[in-house]
């Protein structure tokens, strides 16, 4: 009985101490306030390999070894357990929320993926470090930390600089010198994503002309490498005049060179050449034999119309702000659902063929779109227009 009850005891010791070590620190948290020797960084992650890596991430950290004090906050949380996850998701309704992790668990994640890790640490008074670190442990409070995502104006990098901008007010002075030529916020992206891999042609497709408009050097602080641009020479006010927000930026983690992504049989540009080939060989044997393949017209009504119906309900169904004014549906058609069955007749009524000629114009359209900068479009969907195009001049010759 009494072996029993040492060895339950001492499993309940060892639960009680495991509990206590992977605690969040927030829980744990001593709020008497830092010392005089602690620090307060802005730590900037470099992009990694997966498609929701490419943009960096970033993160404050606290670190006063007086009070055993190094946690990492950090604004890039979501909860997988949320009810209706992915729906939110895709709504755009999803909330992020302010988490504390202890930051040697935050940094070896980020070693483990191979992803540059450089920290910055502010420049700060004691009280301005106190009254930072005093919010942020107010703001992952339960109650205050969850937040709406917007993957240009609220992400865990804007968060970064906004707490900055909140805390130190009019001490703070941004100088915009990080952005050398003017860039739109597409062109960010691309910056950040191979432009000839599926994610980049699905970002591409998927948001709208509202991202073609040029990026002042605020917002291009939606990427964490213009946080870290930023508050390298940004500045901070006192009475004795103006001095650096930051200490020179320390690489704490240098990402090993990987190699180059090699050429793939699967890559967007490919199969797309397939795609548009096979459009263009079709079209040519029909002219050969002066004929018209009704299935090859109603496939390809049905793949432009569901990815149309796709781009509708991302620009009226969410709120993503960055899937709004999408003129992609000016070559993806949601109305060609509806004319399938038409189309797919060995004779069509002769209104179809001015529902093709209607599609021609949109085609039209979006190239006036694309050279008046109104919205630019994925680099490599030019392949696939070529075979398109050609295939509905055809089809209207047929038909009219």
């Amino acid at each position: 009985m009494n072996n029993w009850a040492d060895k339950n005891l001492t499993t309940l010791q060892a639960i009680i101490i495991g509990l206590l070590f992977f605690m969040p620190p927030l829980i744990r948290a001593q709020t008497s306030g830092l010392s005089q020797e602690a620090t307060i960084s802005v730590v900037t992650i470099g992009p990694g390999s997966e498609l929701a890596d490419r943009f960096g991430h970033s993160a404050f950290r606290v670190n006063d070894p007086q009070q055993e004090i190094d946690w990492a906050y950090n604004y890039g949380t979501y909860d997988f357990n949320t009810p209706h996850f992915y729906l939110k998701f895709v709504q755009g309704q999803l909330l992020y929320s302010l988490s504390v992790n202890y930051f040697e668990a935050f940094l070896n994640h980020y070693k483990q993926q191979n992803r540059s890790v450089n920290e910055q640490v502010l420049a700060l008074t004691n009280t301005q470090k106190n009254e930072l670190f005093a919010y942020l442990q107010w703001n992952a409070q339960p109650a205050n930390k969850a937040y709406r995502y917007d993957f240009f104006f609220d992400n865990c990098a804007t968060r970064i600089r906004d707490v900055l901008v909140h805390q130190l007010g009019e001490e703070l002075v941004y100088v915009e010198d990080y952005v050398v030529a003017p860039k739109t916020f597409r062109m960010l992206i691309q910056e950040q994503v191979p432009y000839n891999t599926w994610g980049s042609l699905g970002m591409d497709v998927a948001i709208g002309a509202v991202v073609d408009r040029p990026a002042s050097a605020w917002d291009h602080q939606f990427l964490p490498k213009y946080v870290l641009a930023a508050n390298s020479i940004a500045q901070r006010k006192d009475s004795s005049g103006l001095k650096p927000l930051t200490a020179p930026t320390k690489v704490v983690f240098a990402a090993r060179a990987e190699d180059q992504v090699p050429f793939s049989w699967y890559s967007p540009m490919v199969i797309l050449s397939l795609l548009s080939s096979i459009m263009l060989w079709m079209t040519y044997r029909d002219w050969r034999a002066n004929c018209r393949t009704p299935w090859i017209d109603a496939v390809i009504f049905g793949a432009t119309g569901s990815i149309g119906v796709l781009l509708l309900l991302l620009w009226f169904a969410t709120d993503h702000s960055a899937t709004k004014m999408n003129y992609n549906i000016l070559w993806a058609m949601p109305l060609s659902l509806f004319f399938i069955r038409a189309i797919g007749a060995q004779r069509p009524q002769p209104w179809v063929g001015r529902y093709v000629l209607f599609l021609i114009l949109m085609l039209a359209l979006m190239l006036i779109h694309q050279f008046s900068g109104v919205q630019s479009f994925a680099p490599t969907l030019w392949v696939l227009w070529l075979g398109l195009t050609t295939r509905l001049l055809y089809v209207y010759r047929v038909l009219k």
